[in-house]
């Protein structure tokens, strides 16, 4: 069973729109967790593979990609980043352009 801080972590992840990031601090403060951005990061890593919530669209405070450049799972983030037309550059996004704020 998910706890209240999950289910409202997940409910603001499934928000984020298609074609914007956020980053784990926003995140967090969205959900009312001052210095929440490692539990958002704990919380988002227990995510099942088939999850269909957009965890790829939560990025760091600086717009990178958290995962290393040649893991998997960075290719897998910038994949479907792209795929929904956010552009990566050099493992970042331009937050000033795709940031989401609700």
């Amino acid at each position: 069973m998910k706890s209240e801080v999950e289910v409202l972590i997940y409910s603001i992840l499934s928000a984020i729109p298609k074609g914007y990031v956020t980053s784990y601090g926003q995140l967090a403060s969205y959900a009312r967790l001052p210095r929440g951005a490692r539990l958002i990061g704990r919380v988002l890593s227990h995510l099942p593979d088939d999850t269909t919530l957009p965890w790829h669209r939560v990025l760091r405070a600086n717009g990178q990609i958290a995962f290393p450049p040649e893991s998997p799972a960075y290719r897998r983030q910038k994949q479907m980043l792209e795929m929904e037309g956010i552009p990566v550059a050099q493992g970042k996004v331009d937050l000033s352009v795709f940031g989401w704020h609700d």
